[in-house]
């Protein structure tokens, strides 16, 4: 199942049908102890609609904060040792990526994040910007994987690059995060071979693909979780971005109007432009 928060409410999505979510809140939704019991009894209990067809999506967050795990894949290692070796972070990326500890970050709050079809930023103050298409876990208050969602973690290269010290204003800023197009509602793990793909197209043209298989993911989903939640507590649950393995060349920087497509089956496609 799927589940949509659009701007005229919130529906579950089913076998290609879409059914209207009345009295709860999203926030209610996320935080309930039986999630996929409670939209199968949506499913069951309502007619199909067609409210749904044409509405615009907002993004799947409320009063949720988005978090973020870095250096998962090899590719971001190597990366993030390139752009930050004249600052002496080198070596340090490397000792994060082998670390029992992973390396999870603050990344935006609802206020912050954008939905399918709404623009993103790049900062002002950077001259390279890249996205990071990301698997995103929805986990409930309990810190449990209730679902999947698509995320964008908007980076600027350049400020990270310049001391590791800098991370917070790389990555959190206005317009830096995106979530959507909605959030598949599942208790399984997806696949290992479940590929994230990516397209950043400029004036009708591709400018950048690529790919990653979720098998390429050195750290569990579940011990990423573990951590965030230990000395931490998520009272409307939270989003968590698994980390990056598709890094465009040093030479590509995103530009106003490219538009970015980042596509995980099952759970979608996520496209937005660049403001």
């Amino acid at each position: 199942m799927k589940l949509f928060r659009t701007a005229i409410g919130r529906f579950v999505e089913e076998d290609g049908h879409q059914y209207r979510i009345g009295a709860l809140t999203w926030d209610a939704l996320l935080t309930h102890d039986d999630l996929e019991a409670c939209l199968e009894a949506i499913v069951e209990g309502e007619a199909p609609t067609h409210e749904f067809q044409g509405a615009a999506l907002l993004p799947p967050i409320d009063g949720q904060e988005v978090w973020a795990a870095g250096v998962t894949y090899y590719r971001s290692r190597g990366a993030r040792m390139e752009e930050s070796k004249d600052a002496g972070g080198g070596n340090f990326y490397d000792r994060v990526y082998s670390a029992e500890r992973p390396e999870l970050f603050f990344k935006s709050t609802a206020s912050r994040t954008v939905g399918h079809s709404a623009e993103v930023r790049i900062r002002k103050d950077a001259i390279w910007s890249v996205p990071e298409p990301e698997l995103t876990l929805v986990v409930s208050p309990r810190g449990k994987i209730i679902g999947y969602t698509i995320g964008n973690d908007m980076s600027s290269r350049d400020i990270e690059g310049e001391n590791p010290l800098y991370l917070p204003q790389a990555k959190v800023y206005d317009g830096s995060c995106a979530l959507g197009p909605g959030i598949l509602i599942t208790s399984s793990p997806l696949s290992h071979s479940t590929e994230i793909l990516l397209e950043i197209v400029r004036k009708d043209r591709i400018e950048f693909a690529g790919s990653v298989a979720l098998s390429e993911l050195k750290r569990d989903p579940k011990s990423l979780v573990e951590y965030l939640f230990r000395d931490n507590s998520f009272p409307n649950g939270c989003f968590l971005m698994t980390g990056t393995g598709i890094v465009p060349p040093s030479s590509f920087t995103l530009a106003s109007g490219d538009k970015i497509r980042i596509t995980i089956d099952p759970i979608g496609t996520l496209e937005n432009e660049v403001a």
